[in-house]
């Protein structure tokens, strides 16, 4: 688990990453379609500056299992009717508003009780959770925009962690790899880690292989994240060579198509 303060950093990175593509945008990239189908650049801009709308302010209450995501909508409608220069300007307002109420937030609070998209938890991770939010949409940007991005870092390293913490769902579910069996993924380029998954009655992620694995699954770490999160075509990632597996063959590819757990 990170630290407060790199918890924080991680996210104000964020908030700087988005501020410098919006503010570097010209109109017609606005209006370019991101890698989320139903959104624009301007609909993924919306929806990260929405959510950090509704948490302007926000405390938790302890047991109060609501997030004020009604407030989203408030944010959408207004800034519906806005330039783009004004657009630039009513969200750096916003993202300094929630730097410094982060900053100034008590230790209590931000490591106290929070419901957070992934159930209950704590204040602290719900915002870990915005910072992998903020890096994958960042790049669900970036990528059709042609932006080059610095993948490596804390936030990516804490992106990669959220896809992690569920590899056994990925590998028991989706890839659904047989009892008995074990994986491995290695990741390479901006964010260099091994990952393995044993299958015994269930799949679950562990530290280490008593053995070879039954298949090794070699993928770039980006790649990896948006294949994780449904952002990118697993064929156009095979054809690449941005995902490449050895050992077992059927199960090797069929781990490289199925990585998807979330949207």
């Amino acid at each position: 688990m990170p630290t407060r303060q790199e918890t924080m950093s991680n996210l104000f990175s964020c908030y700087d990453e988005l501020e410098a593509l919006v503010a570097d945008l010209t109109d017609a990239e606005w209006e370019v379609q991101s890698l989320c189908p139903e959104w624009t650049v301007k609909g993924v801009v919306s929806h990260l500056a929405g959510v950090e709308h509704a948490l302007d302010g926000w405390v938790p209450v302890e047991g109060d299992k609501k997030l004020p995501f009604n407030k989203v909508g408030e944010w959408l409608k207004a800034s519906s009717e806005w330039s783009l220069d004004q657009y630039r300007n009513e969200l750096a307002e916003l993202l300094q508003r929630r730097r410094d109420q982060l900053s100034a937030m008590s230790d209590e609070v931000f490591g106290g009780w929070s419901m957070t998209p992934v159930g209950e938890g704590t204040y602290q991770r719900f915002m870990n959770v915005r910072v992998f939010d903020f890096w994958v949409h960042q790049r669900d940007m970036t990528i059709p925009l042609g932006r080059t991005t610095d993948d490596s870092g804390p936030a990516a390293e804490l992106s990669v962690d959220e896809v992690e913490a569920s590899i056994g769902y990925i590998v028991g579910k989706k890839i659904a790899l047989a009892d008995q069996m074990s994986i491995a993924f290695h990741l390479t380029g901006a964010v260099e880690r091994d990952i393995f998954a044993n299958v015994d009655g269930r799949a679950a992620r562990v530290d280490s292989l008593d053995g070879p694995a039954s298949v090794d699954v070699t993928v770039d770490s980006t790649t990896f994240v948006m294949l994780a999160c449904g952002r990118i075509d697993p064929q156009k990632a095979i054809d690449n060579g941005d995902i490449t597996w050895t050992g077992d063959e059927t199960w090797g590819e069929t781990a490289a198509r199925n990585l998807r757990f979330t949207m």
